[in-house]
C-alpha cells in the first residue's frame, strides 16, 4: 500500500516542490551522535556528459598504488589536498545500464535504463535511505541544470527510485527547496508562502476525507492514498516546526542569489548550500546531486561558458578548457562538502569521518559509451570502511553493482549482489559479494 501512495503523492505535488522522496514521514527524529557510535551518511555526487578516466587518474599511473607522491590533474586538483581520504577507481563497468546519453535511474539502480524508461527496481541511494540511521527525510536529491529548466521543471525524477515504476523527484529550485525545509523559520515572501501552502494542503485534506466518505467503496482505497498523501505532506512540516530551534542554527541565509539569479551557478551553489545544511542539521543521512539532472544538458554560463546542453558531451573531456572549469567547478562544491562537514564535532572526530562521498558520472566514461569503464572516485573511509590515498585499477569484469553492494556491506547489510540476477551475473560479473579491493 505505501509505495503506490507515495507514487501517486509525487505525481501530485511535483510541480509544486513538495515531493518527499523515499519516506514520506518516518516515526524518528533528527540523526544524533549515539553513545559507542556516531551515523553514517553518503553523498552521491553524479555529473552528466560522462567522466573521463584521464580527468582523474594521475598521468603515468596505470596500476593499483598509493597517491602520496602523484599529483593529481588539473580538473581534480581542488582535492589535491584530501589525497589521503581519496580512492579513485577505475575498470569497473555498467554495459548492461545501456547508457548511451544517459541510462538515467540505471546509473544508481545499476539495471537497463534509457531516456522515458520507468525504474525497474529502488537505486542504491535509496536502498541506504533505508538502513542507516532514520531522519526526517532520510533521502534528499537535488539537480542543477540551467537557469531556464531549473524555472520550467523545479522537480524532475532521472536517477532516484524507491522500487519499479517510483521515482524520487530532485529539487532544482532553491526557492522551492528552502520552503520545505526552512518555511516555518523563515521571514517575509518565504514565511508566507510556507503558511499559504501549509493552509492549502491541510483545507485539501479535510475536504478530501470529507468526500472520500460518499465514494464508492469500490474507489476508496485509491482515494484514501490520495488523501493521505496530503497527510504526510502535512505531517513533515509540523514535524519541521516543532525542531525550529534546532534547524535555525543551519538555515542558509537567503540572499539576491535564491530570489534574482544571474546565472544559473548561482542557483547551483545555494542548491548545494541547503544540501549541506540537510546534512548538517540531521534532516536528512542521504544526498544525491545530479550536476546536469541526470540528462544531456546542463549550462555553467557562470564560469564564462557560453555552450550548453547536448553538445558539451561531443567534446574531449581530456585538456580541454571548457571541461576543466566544469570539472574544478564540481571539485570545489566536493571540497565545501568536505569542509563543512569537517567542522562539525562528530563522536571523536567530526561528521565527514563518518561520510562517504561517490562521485562518478551518470554516463559511464563519455556521452556515447558503452559503459566499458565506469571511473569513480570515493572521497571520505566511511568511519574506516574504505581504502583511502590510493588508486585501485580493476580489470573490467566487475560491474558498478559490486561497488553499490560494497558500499552496503559497509553500512551492515549483508549484500552478494545489488540488483543482480545470477543469470545477469553470469553474463556481467566475473566475481561475487563486496569489492574487496577497496574495503579496509
Amino acid at each position: 500500500m505505501r509505495p503506490n501512495r507515495r507514487k501517486i503523492l509525487q505525481g501530485m505535488v511535483a510541480g509544486i516542490g513538495a515531493t518527499l522522496g523515499n519516506s514520506l514521514v518516518p516515526n524518528l527524529g533528527l540523526s544524533s551522535p549515539k553513545v559507542g557510535g556516531s551515523p553514517k551518511r553518503v553523498i552521491f555526487f553524479m555529473q552528466n556528459q560522462g567522466f573521463d578516466p584521464a580527468t582523474a587518474i594521475p598521468s603515468g599511473m596505470k596500476n593499483s598504488s598509493s597517491l602520496a607522491k602523484t599529483k593529481l590533474p588539473e580538473p581534480i586538483e581542488a582535492l589535491e589536498p584530501f589525497k589521503e581520504r581519496m580512492h579513485i577507481i577505475n575498470g569497473l563497468h555498467g554495459m548492461h545500464t545501456s547508457p548511451s546519453h544517459s541510462p538515467f535511474f540505471g546509473a544508481l539502480g545499476g539495471y537497463r535504463g534509457g531516456d522515458g524508461v520507468a525504474p525497474s527496481d529502488s537505486t542504491i541511494d535509496y536502498e541506504l535511505s533505508k538502513v542507516l540511521p532514520e531522519t526526517l527525510l532520510p533521502h534528499l536529491c537535488i539537480g542543477m541544470d540551467s537557469i531556464e529548466n531549473m524555472r520550467a521543471k523545479p522537480t524532475v525524477a532521472n536517477l532516484s527510485a524507491s522500487g519499479a515504476g517510483q521515482p524520487i523527484f530532485m529539487h532544482s529550485n532553491p526557492n522551492h527547496l528552502y520552503e520545505m525545509l526552512y518555511g516555518g523559520i523563515s521571514d517575509g515572501d518565504i514565511r508566507k508562502q510556507h503558511e499559504a501552502r501549509s493552509s492549502m494542503f491541510d483545507r485539501i485534506e479535510l475536504l478530501a476525507r470529507a468526500k472520500g466518505s460518499k465514494l464508492p467503496e469500490t474507489d476508496k482505497p485509491r482515494y484514501d492514498q490520495f488523501v493521505q498523501g496530503f497527510n504526510d505532506i502535512n505531517g513533515l512540516r509540523e514535524r519541521l516546526g516543532s525542531v525550529s530551534g534546532h534547524l535555525r542554527k543551519f538555515a542558509p541565509e537567503v540572499d539576491e542569489g535564491y530570489s534574482n539569479p544571474e546565472f544559473e551557478t548561482d542557483w547551483h551553489d545555494r542548491i548545494l548550500d541547503l544540501g549541506i545544511s540537510a546534512l548538517k542539521s540531521g534532516i536528512t543521512s542521504v544526498l544525491t546531486i545530479g550536476s546536469g539532472r541526470g540528462e544531456i544538458f546542463g549550462a555553467w554560463k557562470g564560469l564564462g561558458i557560453e555552450q550548453q546542453g547536448h553538445n558539451l558531451g561531443h567534446m574531449k573531456q581530456p585538456n580541454n578548457p571548457i571541461w576543466v572549469k566544469i570539472r574544478q567547478y564540481n571539485s570545489r562544491m566536493l571540497v565545501k562538502l568536505m569542509e563543512e562537514l569537517d567542522s562539525v564535532p562528530e563522536g571523536s572526530g567530526t561528521m565527514m569521518d563518518n561520510t562517504l562521498i561517490v562521485y562518478t558520472s551518470n554516463n559511464a566514461d563519455s556521452q556515447h559509451t558503452s559503459g566499458k569503464n565506469w571511473p569513480v572516485i570515493l572521497l571520505g573511509n566511511y568511519d574506516g570502511a574504505f581504502k583511502t590515498g590510493c588508486f585501485t585499477q580493476l580489470d573490467g569484469k566487475r560491474p558498478i553493482n559490486a561497488l553499490y553492494a560494497s558500499i552496503l556491506r559497509a553500512s551492515g547489510v549483508e549484500c552478494e549482489r545489488f540488483n543482480m540476477t545470477d543469470r545477469m551475473a553470469a553474463q556481467f560479473d566475473s566475481g561475487t559479494g563486496p569489492l574487496k579491493e577497496i574495503l579496509a
